[in-house]
């Protein structure tokens, strides 16, 4: 969980939400009011399309749920014996299918293509690719792409903050626990506030920003771990802790 990592790890998770964020704002806007790393949302829009007979909705809602399904698949089949460099491997395939999702989208800027559902769903899978970076036990240990699960433990952890307040208590950590979560939910707000703002002034030029962003933070995440030397072996099960 996110009260388990380190304020630099915070850091370093902190800046793939915002990039998260970054891709959603521009999305939202672009495909007018679909999510690429918000899934619930579109299934909720699915849902309403179906039921309104908008079958174009209905399939562009399910299109982008199906292709950050297939993000994740091919992020932990990739990484599955990557050792410690499973982190990078991931985050280099995000930045790839960012980096071909810009492709298109300068071709719909230069007016010989578009970016379109091909785009979307590009962008959808290296979003749901992403969230395999953070994971633990085989299972996803810090949502970086949703913030529902992060506000509840936000709000958990403050209320406890206040419980220990109020009882006397002075465990320092738990004055604090909720800090992370605050931090991964402002990160992702400020995130899609910058990607709004990016696409309003450049267009679908901005891909390349969070494209070139997620490669650069890959590079980091690699370079950490060589510089580090210690590279954990392969796991030899799905569940076995992976973080």
């Amino acid at each position: 969980m996110a009260r388990n990592l380190r304020w630099r790890s915070i850091f370093f998770a902190g800046v793939v939400t915002a990039m998260a964020g970054f891709v959603d704002g521009v999305g939202f806007i672009h495909f007018g009011g679909y999510f690429l790393s918000f899934m619930s949302g579109n299934s909720t829009r699915s849902s309403a399309s179906l039921m309104s007979g908008d079958v174009t909705g209905w399939s562009m809602a399910m299109g982008l749920v199906g292709s950050f399904v297939a993000g994740v698949v091919a992020a932990t089949l990739l990484s599955f014996r990557a050792g410690a460099f499973r982190r990078p491997i991931v985050m280099f395939l995000s930045g790839l299918l960012l980096a071909g999702a810009a492709v298109l989208g300068t071709r719909e800027e230069m007016g010989i293509g578009e970016l379109g559902m091909p785009g979307a769903c590009l962008l959808a899978a290296a979003m749901g690719s992403v969230n395999v970076s953070y994971t633990r036990s085989g299972e996803v240990s810090v949502g970086l792409t949703y913030m529902t699960g992060t506000l509840v433990k936000f709000g958990q952890h403050f209320a406890g903050a206040l419980i220990t307040v109020l009882s006397g208590g002075k465990h320092a950590s738990s004055l604090v626990a909720w800090a992370p979560y605050a931090v991964l939910w402002s990160m992702i707000t400020l995130g899609s506030v910058a990607g709004v703002f990016c696409y309003l002034h450049f267009g679908l030029a901005s891909l390349w920003l969070v494209a070139a962003g997620m490669l650069l933070w890959a590079a980091l995440a690699l370079s950490r771990e060589l510089r580090t030397g210690k590279h954990a072996p392969a796991p030899s099960r799905v569940r076995r802790e992976i973080l």
